[in-house]
């Protein structure tokens, strides 16, 4: 009797262990299940809200909807935005089921996803309205030169939409905490060196240069009047 006691300790352990699994087993798939509907409603929401305060016209007009359809997607960034807040529902879920299943490894992954959402979020945020104030800008730098009677109006809001496209991507960048610190001093460094250039240019040998393109800019009303003739 005593052996076969000692043969059906393991068995009786393993039925013991799967007795105490199951329940949190069945929890954690009730908790995947909850998620998933929340997270479709989430999805939902966010596209809906951000339709309604007419967050695509943003996004429309500063670019990110034709830079998505370029690269072959079928959504727009507001679609983007969902699908980003539909995932963060869902590993929130996977979290909490895997948590109670006492994965802890698998909790500390996804907790490391879960918080990298969020800043590509941000980061996409940051784009829509950077990139729509550069363009604004772009159009009124543009406006401004035509009604000074400045030429080259274009060439110049298209250097104010480069340099300002340029920063908000920088910022994108660092929100999400790719490049750090280098992407900042490579930023810095390539500015710095145009302006150097720029300034070389124009103060060693661009004088005339940079005459002929300020008089082509704003050229003078006063005609030259002709020089007195000498008396004979």
């Amino acid at each position: 009797m005593e052996q076969i006691n000692v043969m059906l300790e393991p068995v009786r352990a393993f039925l013991i262990q799967t007795g105490a699994f199951l329940p949190r087993l069945a929890i954690a798939l009730l908790v995947l299940v909850a998620g998933f509907l929340v997270a479709k409603a989430v999805r939902f929401a966010v596209e809906k809200g951000l339709r309604a305060v007419n967050f695509h016209i943003v996004t429309k007009r500063a670019g990110l909807d034709g830079f998505l359809q370029q690269g072959g997607t079928h959504i727009d960034t507001i679609g983007v935005l969902g699908v980003l807040a539909y995932w963060v529902v869902i590993l929130a879920a996977l979290i909490v089921a895997f948590n109670g299943l006492g994965l802890t490894h698998v909790t500390e992954l996804l907790s490391r996803v879960m918080l990298f959402v969020p800043q590509l979020i941000v980061a996409l945020l940051v784009l829509a309205f950077g990139a729509y104030f550069a363009r604004f800008l772009s159009n009124a730098v543009a406006t401004y030169c035509k009604g000074v009677g400045m030429r080259d109006g274009q060439a110049l809001g298209r250097i104010a939409y480069y340099a300002i496209l340029a920063f908000v991507v920088m910022i994108a960048l660092d929100q999400m905490g790719v490049g750090g610190s280098i992407v900042r001093d490579a930023f810095l460094l390539i500015l710095g060196g145009v302006v150097l250039a720029l300034a070389l240019a124009f103060g060693l040998g661009g004088k005339d240069w940079a005459a002929a393109q300020l008089e082509r800019w704003w050229p003078s009303k006063d005609e030259p009047r002709d020089p007195p003739s000498r008396l004979r």
